[in-house]
């Protein structure tokens, strides 16, 4: 494997740094599963090739306002992007600094709010708030959405909607579920309206995709022991016994 392996060309004017006016305004693009043929469409055709009785599963997380910004006491700049909320005190982050931050440094953010760092676990940061205010209510208060480093712009205040899906409620993730994006309520109402069964799950997405390069370094390093971020997994509202009832449909279908 070789670093030119994962190398490709991505125009720049075909990069979306907005989103557009409506969700569901987006291109889609068919593989045919048995000979490869490729289809353009757009997104509202995705309706005309689910059929009655399908299952589809979604990712119902929502992103955090992750990327935080500060300095330390000599002055220099600090961006903590949060990987991980482990509770109501403590993070794990990807933090930029000239200068690596030492275990017990102090960076005082935006509105004062003071951290400290408690540890470092390889590439992360383990580090606590020392306010009074939970972790998510100071994210909530200051934090920036954590666009994509394709998206080269600052975040703005629709970003706080728009890099969500409109069924995200579980709080947690640090990288929207991009495919879900283009769904709105009326693409989900129609969807129900034709039969199609609905579950969900929760995958907190983790920065981890944006650091793919340095992985790749460190993987290398380690003799190709390769990276894991390690995003979070939970089962809600029990998709596998609705898989388990579609694949049970299928094979009447079949016989």
């Amino acid at each position: 494997m070789r670093r030119q392996d994962f190398h490709y060309q991505l125009p720049d004017e075909l990069i979306a740094r907005a989103p557009a006016s409506e969700r569901r305004g987006s291109r889609l693009l068919q593989l045919d599963g048995v000979d490869g043929q490729l289809t353009h469409g757009q997104f509202p055709d995705l309706l005309s090739l689910i059929e009655p009785g399908d299952l589809m599963v979604f990712n119902n997380t929502r992103v955090i306002p992750a990327r935080l910004f500060g300095q330390k006491a000599t002055g220099g700049q600090v961006e903590i992007l949060v990987e991980r909320v482990l509770d109501n005190r403590r993070v794990l982050a990807h933090t930029r600094a000239s200068k690596a931050p030492k275990v017990d440094s102090i960076v005082i953010l935006q509105d004062e709010t003071r951290v400290r760092l408690v540890a470092r676990h390889d590439a992360l940061f383990e580090w606590e708030f020392l306010g009074g205010d939970p972790v998510i209510t100071v994210l909530e208060r200051i934090g920036h959405m954590p666009l994509p480093p394709y998206i080269d712009r600052d975040d703005v205040a629709a970003d706080r909607e728009r890099y969500q899906t409109v069924y995200g409620e579980k709080q947690g993730a640090v990288a929207a579920p991009t495919a879900g994006l283009h769904f709105d309520e009326q693409m989900l109402a129609d969807l129900k309206a034709k039969g199609v069964q609905i579950a969900f799950v929760t995958l907190h997405v983790g920065a981890g995709f944006r650091f793919t390069m340095a992985a790749y370094q460190e993987a290398v390093a380690q003799q190709y022991r390769f990276f894991s971020y390690g995003d979070a997994m939970f089962i809600t509202r029990n998709p596998a016994a609705a898989l388990q009832k579609v694949g049970a449909m299928q094979s009447e279908n079949e016989s």
